[in-house]
């Protein structure tokens, strides 16, 4: 359901490399559950703006795409961009195992202009695509592969930075519901 562009509704910001994932989190959490409506997604150019309502808040997503020149920009407009957010999501796809040295390095940045322009907001850090049966699909990505990117997020995020980590899918565990 579209909210209207409120000054209550929470501004959230997602951003990550391109085909991370991005925008198919904001339409899980827009409420969208048919998995057909993944299949026609289509690489994000430059910004998009989101507006819904949802557990009794309305939420402002700013679904920023992740291709080179458009996150050279975003870096160097940082503040225009990331003005009014409570929270920053960063999405790493931890299926795309050639790009872990560009999407930390685009954590960094982010990171690093978060701390000079002394922006406190909520940050997370998902770690996407961790599907169902991922270590039967793609044996090579296992719990034990993640373990040097955690400790390579570890080494980029000050100690004093909050954030939280979670593993995210846009798929779920088939459920059976009593009728």
């Amino acid at each position: 359901m579209q909210g209207n562009n409120s000054k209550d509704a929470k501004k959230i910001v997602i951003m990550g490399l391109d085909n991370s994932g991005k925008t198919s989190i904001v339409m899980c959490l827009k409420g969208v559950k048919n998995l057909s409506s993944f299949n026609t997604i289509s690489p994000t150019r430059g910004f998009e703006t989101i507006n819904f309502r949802a557990l009794g808040s309305e939420f402002n997503i700013w679904d920023f795409g992740g291709q080179q020149k458009l996150r050279e920009d975003y870096l160097k407009n940082f503040s225009d961009h990331i003005k009014g957010a409570s929270k920053l999501i960063y999405v790493i796809d931890i299926q795309d195992e050639k790009r872990y040295g560009t999407a930390l390095e685009y954590l960094a940045e982010i990171i690093k202009l978060l701390r000079k322009n002394k922006i406190f907001l909520e940050f997370s850090l998902f770690l996407h695509k961790f599907d169902p049966d991922l270590e039967i699909l793609k044996k090579e990505i296992k719990e034990e592969v993640l373990q040097p990117l955690l400790k390579q997020i570890d080494n980029i995020i000050p100690p004093d930075f909050p954030f939280q980590i979670y593993k995210t899918s846009i798929y779920t565990v088939f459920q059976k519901l009593a009728v």
